[in-house]
């Protein structure tokens, strides 16, 4: 009974579902039915039902494969991305090691050029090179692209070499610093002034401009332009001192007559003498106490036979009473130069050189000249 109750209740439940139903059409002049039953009605509802189950499924299928494919591309993009960072990573670190390199090999050249260029002994004395730029790698700051280049093959020994140039830098600025310092101080002892004739020996020069040392930002690292000003104003005070009196025209202790106030040799009167006379015999020779430029050949009323050579700076020395000329107007001359011989021309009362220092056409006594040009010889 259990069973035919259930198959009835099934039944009813099929009928109201999908009830019977019946479908009159007509064809060809006669009218036709078409019954369709209740399990009919719910096989055809299990097979749309079905299709549809399978389209949602497939169009399932088909989102969850698009899906996966752009993730995957994502994560291929994403990768691909990342490949090409460290590629374009490599390349900068590429470039800036042989920017770098580059540079360090400029500034090596520069400071090869420094070093060739002064006296044999000027890094003499105290520690090594090595020893100086090991004491000075802790204060000396490297560029900050070598910085980012620590990481890269030769970073580290490009490094180690700026910081050893950095160190012999720090020494050449010190060097030439002491080097500007001595200069100054004989030049006021003078009584003259640094500044003009470090100012004064730099007239007359010229040439197409070459800039000091390239460098990645466009600017000379601070401590190189530092070397660079002060090796140029040691190059300048040294080009000034040359051109001051500083080689005994005649041998000293043959002076006879001193600058100042004396006695007229030929009216007994009291009266300025505006040199220093050197008594030599007749032909002596007769030097130029600095470098610089013949400037008069030719005879002055009292002073004889004279040579004139002009030192820059408004400095003028004098060398009257020659017996004979043995340099042209015009002529350039260095210090100790043979430019005559002793004579006894014009007011004079035998054989002796009349030198005279004049600054901006104003006598000054020569000895200081000599004493400290003997002094800056000896060191």
């Amino acid at each position: 009974m259990s069973r035919i109750s259930a198959a009835a209740t099934g039944n009813g439940r099929l009928l109201r579902w999908f009830p019977e139903r019946e479908f009159i059409y007509r064809s060809r002049g006669q009218v036709r039915f078409i019954k369709l039953t209740s399990r009919a009605q719910a096989g055809l509802a299990a097979l749309a039902l079905a299709l549809i189950v399978s389209w949602v499924a497939a169009m399932a299928a088909l989102g969850w494969a698009h899906y996966t494919t752009q993730a995957s591309r994502t994560v291929v993009l994403a990768e691909a991305a990342q490949v090409e960072a460290a590629r374009a990573q490599v390349r900068d670190y590429r470039q800036d090691v042989a920017s770098v390199a580059r540079e360090l090999a400029q500034r090596q050249q520069f400071l090869e050029n420094v070093v060739d260029a002064l006296p044999a002994d000027a890094l003499a004395g105290g520690t090594d090179i090595d020893s100086a730029a090991n004491a000075a790698s802790d204060r000396a700051e490297p560029v900050t692209a070598t910085r980012r280049i620590s990481a890269a093959p030769g970073g580290a020994a490009l490094i180690d070499l700026e910081r050893r140039q950095l160190a012999l830098v720090a020494r050449l600025t010190r060097y030439a610093e002491s080097e500007i310092a001595d200069s100054e101080q004989a030049i006021r002892q003078l009584g003259l002034n640094p500044a003009t004739i470090a100012a004064s020996a730099r007239e007359g020069m010229g040439g197409p401009f070459e800039a000091l040392m390239p460098a990645r930002s466009g600017a000379i690292d601070p401590r190189f332009a530092r070397l660079g000003r002060s090796l140029a104003r040691m190059d300048a005070l040294d080009r000034g001192l040359a051109a001051i009196p500083q080689v005994a025209p005649a041998h000293v202790e043959m002076v006879s007559s001193s600058y100042g106030l004396r006695r007229d040799p030929f009216t007994g009167a009291t009266a300025m003498h505006s040199g220093l006379d050197f008594r030599g015999p007749h032909g002596a020779p007769i030097y130029a106490a600095a470098a610089g430029r013949v400037s008069f050949v030719g005879t002055k009323s009292g002073y004889g036979n004279v040579v004139e050579i002009t030192h820059g700076n408004g400095m003028l020395t004098r060398y009257a009473h020659m017996s004979r000329f043995a340099a042209w107007a015009g002529q350039e001359v260095s210090a100790g130069s043979v430019i005559g011989a002793i004579g006894s021309t014009g007011r004079s009362t035998g054989p002796h050189l009349h030198f005279e220092v004049r600054v901006n056409d104003r006598a000054v006594n020569p000895r200081p000249f000599l004493e400290a040009g003997a002094r800056l010889l000896e060191d």
